[in-house]
């Protein structure tokens, strides 16, 4: 099975002399009508060939198609005629502003990548593609998921930073495979009630946006390793936070936290934990429960002293917790042995 990348101006092959007579009739072509492709099978052959068509008597399957950085304003028609075979699709970083029909008849599609374009909208049509597992619209200016993205079951994998998105839909917390989501730098200031369902999620993303709340709902994230809230408008630890008992990394950093509560030690397989730049004026005693803790960052808050059981994490490698109003340290922290200490 092929993979082929198209693009505009890669050199042409100069390796096997075999390979180049193979390609000497192309090259009499008229410059305009080639184009680059990259094929990847067991070996890689680079060379200037006129695309898809020049392999078709060999019964060549065509799987991936690379048109990342090509300046393309709209998805090329060559796509269309792979639309049984094609399972990746790149068109990263051109400027198409709409997805036409015809694509979405690619139900082969795994993985489509549409990051740094300048979509508007994701259409209705996306529910078609019920094979996609990988989605990737970020950097664009995409304001709302359509309701029947439900229909895309089989997405494990959603990037959807940098948009507009104010709202996830309903419709959104039927993606029961979804393990990854990142929605950092959106406009998102709630999420569903009922976002718990997503159980399979191993790491969410939700850093730069506007939220203040999250369900309780999340406490069902059972599988989940990786929670980023930065930069958003918490003032005290999200509830039921404590009950993701998995949960590995946390950032809720810069935000307006005033106290880390003791429900953070409920945290026992927690290795980093950021609550930098907030205002916190204490740390609960029962931070000590955390102890898988390697990283904990404290800087810049409204610290005047650490509890003496920050002493008894014993797996602390990495304690920061300048720019506070610390006078002194417990004598506990001589406890901490090699701990890499930023005050």
């Amino acid at each position: 099975m092929e993979n082929l990348r198209m693009c505009k101006d890669s050199a042409p092959y100069q390796g096997n002399a075999g390979v180049q007579e193979m390609l000497a009739p192309l090259k009499k072509q008229p410059e305009e009508e080639l184009q680059c492709l990259e094929m990847t099978t067991k070996r890689k052959i680079i060379g200037r060939l006129v695309p898809c068509r020049c392999f078709r008597g060999e019964e060549e399957i065509i799987s991936v198609l690379d048109y990342s950085h090509c300046s393309l304003q709209q998805v090329p028609k060559e796509v269309f005629s792979l639309e049984r075979t094609l399972e990746e699709l790149y068109l990263d970083a051109n400027q198409i502003e709409e997805l036409p029909k015809q694509l979405f008849s690619c139900q082969a599609l795994r993985k489509l990548s549409i990051q740094d374009n300048d979509l508007s909208n994701l259409p209705t049509t996306i529910a078609s593609l019920v094979n996609l597992k990988e989605l990737d619209i970020s950097k664009n200016g995409i304001q709302e998921f359509p309701e029947n993205i439900k229909c895309c079951k089989c997405l494990t994998i959603v990037e959807a930073s940098v948009n507009p998105i104010s709202k996830l839909p309903d419709g959104f917390t039927q993606l029961l495979n979804l393990t990854q989501l990142y929605l950092n730098d959106a406009f998102l200031e709630y999420l569903p009630a009922n976002f718990g369902r997503l159980s399979k999620l191993r790491i969410l993303e939700l850093r730069e946006n506007h939220l203040k709340t999250l369900p309780k709902s999340m406490s069902k994230l059972a599988q989940l390793e990786r929670l980023d809230l930065g930069n958003n408008e918490f003032t005290e630890l999200p509830e039921g936070l404590e009950l993701i008992q998995n949960l590995r990394e946390l950032w809720i950093d810069n935000n307006s936290l005033q106290t880390l509560q003791g429900a953070t030690g409920k945290l026992k397989q927690l290795i980093y934990l950021d609550i930098s730049k907030n205002r916190i004026e204490s740390v609960d005693t029962d931070i000590s429960g955390c102890e898988s803790l390697e990283d904990l960052l404290l800087s810049s808050n409204l610290l005047q002293q650490l509890p003496d059981s920050i002493g008894f994490l014993k797996k602390l490698t990495t304690l920061k917790v300048d720019d506070n109003q610390l006078v002194a340290l417990p004598n506990t922290i001589g406890k901490l042995g090699t701990a890499r200490m930023s005050q």
